[in-house]
């Protein structure tokens, strides 16, 4: 072994440190759960017939996939949909859109386009007025990708 010079310490030193603050990969779908815990604010969202997502079963094109999420409610001032967030667990940034209703609102719907990466699943998170959550999920099959992952 050469003999060890101060510039040679800090070198490996260095290379060291780099080894063992390297953050461990986090998938998608663990920052997809991160995400739906910190909308609900830990509370569990219940599975239930109040939410639908209207999405192909088979997109061809992932870089264009139409959506379409509803909650069932009557947007009374006392029992309205607050807020509704759709998250894709397989893209590189699950968070895709998050809308916000109020009873003015008539009807809790709203329609737009996403990027998909790939196969996966769409989940729909609705914030009632009482406080509780609802969810629904619908599985995609993209046969092009389109968020380049």
């Amino acid at each position: 072994m050469k003999d060890m010079t101060r510039r040679n310490a800090l070198w490996m030193t260095a290379g060291l440190l780099a080894v063992t603050v390297t953050p461990l990969p986090v998938s998608a779908a663990d920052t997809a759960m991160e995400e739906i815990t910190q909308f609900t604010g830990g509370s569990e969202a219940a599975e239930s017939g109040r939410v639908s997502l209207e999405m192909p079963e088979i997109a061809e094109n992932g870089n264009t996939v139409p959506l379409t999420v509803s909650v069932d409610s009557p947007m009374s001032g006392e029992d309205y949909v607050k807020r509704v967030m759709v998250l894709a667990d397989a893209n590189p940034r699950p968070g895709v859109a998050t809308f916000h209703f109020s009873p003015r609102s008539g009807v809790a719907e709203a329609s737009t386009r996403m990027r998909l990466a790939k196969t996966q699943n769409v989940i729909a998170v609705a914030e009632m007025s009482d406080g509780s959550f609802h969810m629904a999920k619908a599985t995609v099959k993209v046969t092009i990708g389109g968020c380049g992952g």
